[in-house]
Order: structure tokens, then sequence, then C-alpha cells
């Protein structure tokens, strides 16, 4: 394989690299790390379908299953960017394996150990050990890849992550409908096991050699960490405290201040955990930020979507999951699409455009009623997916490609929580809003259906019901009046949906004006911050 003169900072040299085999190419790295991308991604969508069958079977509660999700999203999201850190300074490879092997292990441990509390718990084990392995699959393409082709490589991993996302409803509906939620996480064994072998077999060792003498920055570490959880825990309870009560915005208020005071720390310290020089770059800041946007609208949409199918309109888990395939399939399409796109007219291009795909796909569900065909359906889908795969492409160029290789890790770290926050904050506020909506418009909805007015006021107190998709009728009811109270339901609901859709293409719109003010075409990448100074 040829190579140039320049090898960068933690890199083997090129001699080395003929005497590895597979190892030294970037190709085979590629699918290594899509192993361990495609199990996380799955699993993050699949445990949704398998809540209501853990709930029965365990006896949970309401207030537990949502900690079964939150568990997991919290202990992701606190740990990423020292996941990212860690695989910088100690190697990349190295985290990337512990965190495939302990992911598989804590998912095989979810299964056999036959509690909520024990689900709870392992969950939380999963989602650090999820932490480690997700900012190094970037940390790794970003030192192998010279930056030429590194967009490309980004469109895969893009496509990756977006087709596992999208595939978990339908792969958690035929798992939990045939077999049993278990069955949930014990897939991850076989390929955590494969992961493994392929991996240890193919991926080079790649970090930050310059760094190996500096000090870790531990209390960065616990302040990143402690804010983190802080706001992502109060963004998660805001559904169900209120977005204006004092746990809520007391336990985010707390998050930000240590935030600050995390960004005031890394300012002063020469050895940082995340440097926030990194945000000097306009792109990558404005990359951050779209990557939370991008899954604040993709979760946040897909959840109420999936709502919307199995409650509203009768599928089953796996005939809603089939429904949403155009979504899948178009990501496919729009990853390496987005990617050759960004590379040829630059991220500010590609950016704005993904946004504004979500943005139409917004709008078009605005046309959505309880009864809709499904000719109404696939077009917003195909729309979304394009969007996200483009956006996927796009931010992570802007991120991980803009900052230098030897802080590869952090800023997938970085992506990585961005889009962890983009999502819990996207399933909250989306949620919060339908149920608003439906509790200010559920017995006028109902009178309207033809429901006496002292039974659609009764009625009104099984808005959370109605929020979630469900029509409140009872057996006990004659005909006519089921018939009117699952019209009147169903048509508050999709106010509630409506509301959202608005808010969030508005959203949209203006991430793609952030994006075409803040990005420009990047300069050519000096030596410095070149990929591996190879060809492929």
């Amino acid at each position: 394989m040829p190579s140039s003169t320049a090898v960068p900072v933690g890199m083997p040299a090129p001699a080395d690299e003929a005497r590895r085999g597979p190892r030294s190419n970037p190709w085979l790295t590629l699918i290594a790390v899509a192993f361990g991308l495609f199990m996380v991604g799955l699993d993050g969508s699949v445990v949704s379908i398998a809540n209501p069958q853990i709930g029965r079977d365990l006896n949970a509660s309401t207030a537990d299953l949502q900690w079964v999700t939150n568990s997991y999203l919290l202990a992701l999201a606190a740990a990423l960017i020292l996941g990212g850190k860690l695989g910088d300074r100690l190697g990349r490879r190295t985290f990337y394996l512990i965190g495939v092997a302990g992911f598989t292990v804590a998912s095989v441990a979810i299964g056999l150990v036959g509690s909520i509390e024990g689900v709870i718990v392992f969950r939380a084990v999963q989602g650090f050990f999820g932490a480690l392995l997700m900012p190094n699959t970037l940390g790794l393409l970003r030192a192998v890849f010279p930056p030429r082709k590194f967009g490309m490589a980004v469109g895969i991993w893009a496509m990756v992550s977006s087709v596992s996302t999208a595939l978990g409803p339908i792969v958690g509906g035929l798992l939990v409908q045939h077999v049993d939620w278990e069955s949930v996480f014990y897939i991850n064994a076989p390929i955590g096991v494969i992961a493994l072998g392929y991996s240890a077999l193919v991926l080079p060792q790649s970090k930050n050699t310059a760094a190996a003498g500096e000090t870790f920055d531990i209390p960065g570490v616990v302040l990143l960490a402690a804010g983190l959880l802080a706001v992502v825990f109060g963004v998660v309870k805001g559904e169900t405290w209120g977005w204006t009560s004092a746990g809520t915005l007391g336990a985010i208020g707390a998050g930000v201040v240590v935030l600050v005071v995390f960004g005031l720390h890394e300012n002063r310290v020469a050895h940082p955990l995340l440097p926030m020089r990194l945000f000097r770059d306009p792109a990558l800041t404005v990359g951050t930020v779209i990557t939370a946007l991008n899954f604040f609208v993709l979760l946040g949409t897909i959840f109420f979507v999936m709502l919307y199918l199995q409650n509203v309109r009768g599928f089953s888990p796996v005939e809603a999951g089939v429904r949403t395939l155009p979504l899948s399939l178009a990501s496919v399409v729009a990853s390496p699409l987005g990617a050759a796109l960004t590379e040829r007219f630059s991220a500010r291009f590609t950016m704005p455009l993904g946004m504004l795909l979500q943005a139409a796909a917004m709008f078009t569900m605005l046309t959505w009623s309880a009864d809709s065909p499904y000719a109404t359906m696939w077009p917003p889908f195909i729309a979304m997916g394009l969007g996200v795969g483009m956006l996927m492409s796009a931010s992570s160029e802007a991120i991980v490609g803009n900052a230098p290789v030897t802080d590869g890790g952090v800023a997938g770290g970085l992506q990585a929580t961005a889009l962890q926050i983009g999502g819990a904050l996207g399933t909250s506020v989306l949620v919060s809003v339908i149920s608003s909506r439906v509790g200010s418009t559920l017995t006028g909805e109902l009178t309207d259906a033809g429901v006496p007015e002292r039974t659609a006021q009764g009625l009104g107190e099984a808005k959370d019901a109605v929020a979630m998709g469900v029509a409140p009728v009872s057996d006990a009811m004659p005909a006519p009046l089921k018939a009117a109270v699952v019209e009147g339901g169903h048509d508050a609901f999709m106010n509630g949906v409506h509301t959202a859709v608005l808010a969030t293409g508005v959203l949209a719109v203006l991430g793609a004006i952030a994006a075409v003010i803040g990005v420009r075409r990047a300069p050519a990448v000096p030596a410095a911050r070149a990929g591996t100074g190879h060809t492929v």
C-alpha cells in the first residue's frame, strides 16, 4: 500500500503497517467497528418494544420500566466523552474491545437476572460499556482513513447506525412475539462474539502517544459526569414531573451550572478531558448542535409514530416495524450520498439540506388523521430517512473530521453525547407536548364525537392513556358510545401529534438556518491534521 512520508502522532509507521497484514486495511477497520455500532444501535430501539412484556413478566411498574430506559441513557451520556478520552490516551482498539465485551456480557446478564431491579442495574452497566465502545468507533476511523476517504467511511458508519436504529422495532417485534423478551438482549451475544473475534484480528491500535506522560483530568471527569447526569435526569423526568416543576428545573439548572464550571476548569488545566479549543471551529460547534437536533427529530418522531401505528391504527409490532421500512431504506441511500455531497460541496450544503428534508417530513405529517391511508405515511418516512442519513454523514464529518487526529476519540464522544442528549430531549419533550395538547382538547373532541358531556368530562382523567394513543373504552360501554370514545380519543391524540410535528418542523428549519450561517467550507487540511498519511 503506498504511503506518504507524513505519519501523524500516535499512528504506526508505514513499514510497521506493511508487516501487520489485515490491520493495515482501513476498510477492514470499518467493517469491525460496524459490528459494535450495529449492536448498540439495535439495542437502543428494540427495548421499547420489549418493555410491555418485561413489565408483565417481572411485575414492574411504569416507573420501573422508565428506569429500564433511563438507567442505560444516564450511564451512556455520562461516560461517552470519558470513553473517547481513554481511547485516545490508552488505545482506541483496546477500549473498543473492552466496550464490546462488557456490552455483550451485560446483555446476557439482563436476560438471566430475573428481577426488574437487576434489569435496571445491568442496563446501566450496558450503558457504561456502550460509552466505551461508541466514541472509539469514530476515533478508529479518524485514525486510519485519510481525509479524502474519511467522508465516505463516515457515510457508511452513519448508514449502519441509522439502519440498526430503524430495524430495532422490527427485530424486537419478531423476537418478543415469537420467542420472549429475554431474546431481545440475548441476540447481542452472537453479534458480540463475532465482533470481538473479527476486531481482534483486523483492528490496528491507535492512540495519542504524545499524551503518554500527561496527567489525567480526574476533576474534569467528575464534573462532566455530574453535569451530564443532572441535565439528562432532568430531561427524562421532565415529562412526568412537569417541565416547570421545581424538580425538573432544579436538576437541569444544577447540571448546567456544573457544566459551566467544567468548561471553566477545562480552560485552566494543562491537559483537559475535553479541550475547549475544539469549539473554536464553527463547523464542529454547529455540527454538535445539528447532531443533537437530528436525533431530537428522529427518536422523538419514531416514538409517537410507533404509538400511532400500534395503538391508533391497530398494527402489531412487526406490522408497524415493516411500515417504517421506507425510513430505513432511505437512510441506507442517504448516508453515503450525504458523504459524497459533503465532500463535493461541504457540510454547509448537506446540513441545511438534511434539516429541510426533516422539516418537510414533519410538515407533511400535519395531514395525517386517525384513519389516514398508508399512501400518506411513506413519503414523510422517506424524507426523514434521507434527512437523517445526510445529517449523520455531514455532522460526523463536521465534528470528527474537523478535530485533530489526536482528539479523534474525544470528538467521537462529543458527537455521541450530543446524539444521546438530543434523543432524550426529543422523546421527553414531544411526549410532553402531545400530552399537554391532549389534555386541553380531549373533552371537546369526545363531545364532538357524540359522547355525552358529563361522560366526556369524566373520561378527561384518562388523558395519559389517550396521549399514548389508547382510547379509554371499557367492555361495559354500549357499542355506539365505545365507537364515539374511540373516535374522540384518537382525534385528541392526533391533535397532540400535529402540535408536536409543527414544533419539530420549525426547529428543523431553524437548524437549517444555523447550518448555513455557522458552517463554512473547510480549508485544505494541513499535514498535521491529516488522516493516516497513506492512501488506500
